[in-house]
């Protein structure tokens, strides 16, 4: 068996790194984090407009970095590989920052002026759980 190249191997390895290589990105894959999150989350999440949130989602479906789904009018986002937050918190070390510092900001709480079922859970009226006794 061939043994691969370095320059051949730099490539495959510069290829997920080219897609993640802008603060946006970066800032977007912090904010789907270990869950998943819809672009109006994302808007809630990071304060910037859907159309700029939407082109670099889809940079990173292209990369094959985030694999999307979709439940009723809202798709959903997740990173097909948590690795992807292991690199941002090694970058993150590498800079100076601790890990724990990203650990406290990758995605965990819901946002209350986001409309996704997500952060806003359906309610059913209690009037309507009530059984009714038969005639």
């Amino acid at each position: 068996m061939k043994k691969p190249s370095i320059p051949n191997l730099s490539e495959k390895i510069a290829i997920p790194l080219a897609a993640v290589n802008s603060p946006q990105r970066i800032a977007i894959l912090l904010a789907i984090g270990k869950g998943e999150a819809c672009v109006c989350h994302l808007e809630t999440a990071l304060g910037w407009r859907q159309a700029y949130i939407s082109q670099h989602l889809m940079a990173l479906r292209k990369a094959d970095i985030l694999q999307d789904r979709r439940e009723g009018r809202y798709v959903y986002y997740r990173l097909k590989n948590a690795s992807y937050l292991d690199l941002i918190t090694a970058s993150a070390t590498l800079s100076g920052l601790s890990a724990e510092t990203i650990s406290a900001v990758i995605n965990t709480q819901v946002y209350p002026s986001c409309e996704c079922p997500h952060c806003v859970p359906a309610v059913i009226p209690v009037s309507s759980l009530t059984v009714k006794p038969s005639s």
